[in-house]
């Protein structure tokens, strides 16, 4: 049975193709060229000829401060996108996964938020992504949403790359230390979502809604930093030491706003599906070798 996966270029996609041929799990996986998720015409069409056994919708407009000057085109992808995929997927039976962003929320809670907290997003790709979790669910009873946080892989861009690669140009970094989460490997997305893909196939699962995924422990972005820093460097990537600096969000204005806090509480996700949360660190670990071969 089929795996029809949207987004396919992204940092998840790269890594669920990656783990679909490991298993010889057939995949059928498209970029933007081969399906763009706004056309609704297009997607039906995809959807019908594929008669995959689920979809799962990797596809978003991710860039967080660019989203405030493009609203149109973020809601455009994140909302009438996700909704035409749950229409397509009502429509043919088929089941569908959709990421959604922990951005949801506006940061004000001091513990790590469940699936059932209100949402409050503070910007626009946060509010683009709620809207598409709404029109997926009010279009597909058959569906999962799972929010994950902080993501980071080997391909695309990210805030590992990002901090390896100012870490190579200078001596001290400053990095915001009063913004909370749990940073995410893209490999362990990818493994939940085709374990998920295992449990629905085989009739293991009718626990449809909304969960929450990320790595642990709870982080800031500068120990997050800290840590790529020396890893960096215990594998190879990094050849000098760099400090890495706190400061506060006031000190480092973006165009949009992040939430102080959005740290997500996994437990749901564990209990129905079981144990998946895996620690932040052994993902790193992970990109950084593989980095570190293909630099080789």
């Amino acid at each position: 049975m089929t795996l029809l996966l949207t987004g396919a270029d992204g940092q998840v996609g790269r890594e669920i193709q990656r783990l679909a041929l490991q298993d010889d799990q057939p995949i059928v996986a498209l970029n933007r060229s081969g399906l763009d998720i706004t056309d609704t015409e297009a997607v039906l069409q995809v959807v019908q000829e594929t008669q995959p056994a689920m979809i799962v919708n990797a596809a978003a407009y991710t860039a967080v401060d660019k989203a405030e000057d493009e609203p149109a085109l973020a809601f455009r992808v994140n909302r009438d996108g996700a909704g035409n995929l749950a229409q397509a997927a009502g429509e043919t039976g088929i089941p569908l996964v959709h990421l959604s962003t922990d951005y949801v929320f506006d940061g004000t809670s001091p513990r790590p938020y469940l699936e059932t907290d209100l949402v409050a997003p503070i910007g626009v790709y946060g509010h683009s992504k709620w809207e598409g979790e709404e029109a997926v669910r009010q279009r597909l009873h058959h569906h999962l949403i799972i929010r994950v946080s902080w993501v980071f892989g080997v391909h695309g861009n990210n805030f590992v790359k990002t901090m390896l690669r100012l870490a190579r140009e200078q001596d001290a970094l400053r990095v915001v230390a009063d913004q909370r989460g749990g940073p995410t490997y893209a490999g362990h997305i990818a493994a939940l979502i085709l374990d998920l893909y295992r449990q629905i196939v085989n009739q293991a699962t009718t626990s449809w809604g909304t969960y929450h995924f990320c790595g642990s422990p709870i982080t800031c972005w500068h120990a997050f930093a800290e840590a790529i820093v020396r890893t960096g460097r215990q594998k190879g990537i990094l050849d000098r030491p760099v400090t890495v600096h706190p400061i506060t969000t006031a000190d480092y204005p973006t165009r949009a706003r992040r939430p102080a806090n959005s740290a997500l509480d996994c437990r749901k996700i564990e209990a129905y599906f079981g144990p998946h949360t895996k620690a932040w660190q052994t993902g790193l670990e992970d990109m950084l070798e593989r980095l570190a071969k293909e630099a080789a």
